[in-house]
């Protein structure tokens, strides 16, 4: 092959080297497979022992297609391209001219071959890998009649394997020109082809793998837009309660009390019809009043609690009509909580529930007195 075949495949592995170096530093980490296989790559050095062919130059005057043995040592860079230092022999059989008979004579040269190669690899790193080949050596020749050094380069392809942890199979193909001008004075420059089988041998530990990125720190609250049940967060020890749970200042749920003991009623009060509470509640009327009043500032400190207003009554009387009076004592303090500015819908009720659930003993005055009464009993 003529020497602007060898500037052609040059220049064809060339564009092609610069594509996968581009695709190694330009593809996003857009898959974490890919991202896995080239964060995993081996970059322990290793030796390869190749054996191969030659498809000889015509212009060799020899037709015979010889093996050729070789040692390389190198590593990986990136995961996507190594270097390897190389030296290889071959000896190639001379023909005996159409004068002489044809056939081989008994001469022949060998070939010694001293170089760094370059591989360009594609793919995931555990997969069969395809790449490109480039080197350059001094090919040192020895025959009958000449013996010396000359420059040489080769390009070529192959597909790598990963086989185990430390052992890598290459295959290659490619093109080897050498500026041999010294073995045939009357010829100058060969092109053979070639192609090689590589195990290539990682020697030493596997590099620990990496200590896996620490978790992000989560990112601060805004602590002036962040409330949970009308608790601020940074403040706030229980932030996960559900909306609506009855909180401390901590944000920690707390037991609302509110506890009317000491709003009692007169006896057989309210009368029907009958709407100012003060009227019909027990002396002293002054401090029922204030212990309303406590129960209005609770409700309006806890806007997220709700109650049922519930009336009861003593013994004394028919059921009918205690029902009807414990009625009427949940409604007239119902009607106080709302005057108030207690909203309706924070109140269930008013309900009775007659002379059921005693606090005290009917059969005492004092015990019937503390029977007369309405109870804020807190929804939790």
């Amino acid at each position: 092959m003529k020497r602007k075949g060898l500037y052609f495949l040059i220049a064809l592995a060339l564009g092609g080297v610069g594509a996968v170096h581009a695709q190694d530093t330009t593809a996003p980490a857009a898959s974490a497979p890919t991202q896995s296989a080239t964060s995993s790559y081996d970059d322990r050095w290793y030796i390869a022992p190749t054996v191969g062919g030659y498809y000889n130059d015509t212009k060799r005057d020899t037709n015979s297609r010889q093996f050729y043995y070789g040692l390389g040592f190198g590593r990986f860079f990136t995961p996507n391209m190594s270097i390897d230092a190389f030296v290889d022999r071959t000896k190639r059989e001379m023909d005996n001219g159409a004068s002489n008979g044809g056939g081989h004579s008994a001469n022949s040269w060998a070939s010694t071959n001293v170089g760094v190669a370059a591989r360009f690899y594609a793919g995931d790193w555990n997969a069969w890998r395809p790449y490109l080949l480039a080197g350059v050596m001094g090919s040192h020749h020895q025959s009958m009649d000449a013996s010396g050094w000359s420059p040489a380069a080769e390009l070529g392809g192959g597909v790598s394997k990963t086989v185990s942890d430390s052992t890598d199979l290459r295959l290659e193909a490619g093109y080897r020109y050498d500026w041999d001008n010294k073995t045939n004075p009357a010829k100058s420059g060969y092109g053979d082809w070639f192609l090689g089988l590589s195990i290539a041998s990682r020697f030493g530990s596997p590099a620990a793998a990496p200590a896996p990125a620490p978790a992000p720190a989560p990112a601060a609250p805004d602590c002036s837009k962040t409330i949970v049940n009308g608790v601020n967060l940074c403040d706030n020890k229980c932030p996960n309660l559900p909306e609506g749970t009855v909180v401390g200042p901590d944000g920690c749920p707390q037991k609302v009390v509110i506890d009317l003991r000491g709003v009692n009623f007169k006896f057989d009060r309210p009368k029907k019809g009958e709407t100012n509470i003060t009227k019909s509640l027990a002396e002293p009327t002054k401090d029922s009043l204030s212990i309303l009043d406590q129960a209005v500032d609770t409700l309006q400190r806890y806007p997220q609690v709700h109650v049922t207003v519930a009336g009861y009554t003593d013994s004394k009387g028919t059921d009918e009509y205690n029902q009807g009076l414990s009625e009427r004592r949940a409604k007239i303090v119902y009607d106080y909580l709302t005057a108030h500015g207690i909203a309706a819908d924070r109140l269930e009720g008013p309900i009775g529930h007659g002379k059921n659930d005693p606090i005290g003993d009917n059969a005492t005055d004092a015990g019937r007195a503390q029977n007369r009464r309405t109870e804020l009993q807190v929804q939790q």
